[in-house]
């Protein structure tokens, strides 16, 4: 009976080891329309993509990032290095 249930501890240990980095993999991305050079925070949990039509285009210019904050804060220092206009 112990052995059953230390197997089905290490079992348990294993698969939440092995699902974390999976819901790590969705992030924030800080994106940058062409036409204006705004910046904007992306969350990739949302269902839609930002919509492009004409001139109105943008481009990822971020890594992933595990935050609101850290893309947030990333969006402030390219206002800051003038790579953003807002």
């Amino acid at each position: 009976m112990r052995r059953v249930l230390a197997l089905c501890a290490v079992a348990g240990i294993a698969t939440s080891v092995f699902a974390a980095p999976a819901s790590a993999a969705v992030g924030y991305y800080v994106i940058r329309w062409d036409n204006t050079g705004i910046c904007q925070v992306w969350n990739e949990d949302l269902k839609y993509k930002p919509f492009q039509w004409g001139v109105s285009t943008y481009k990822v210019v971020s890594k992933p990032l595990p935050t609101f904050t850290a893309a947030s804060d990333l969006q402030i220092k390219l206002r800051a290095e003038r790579k953003c206009t807002l």
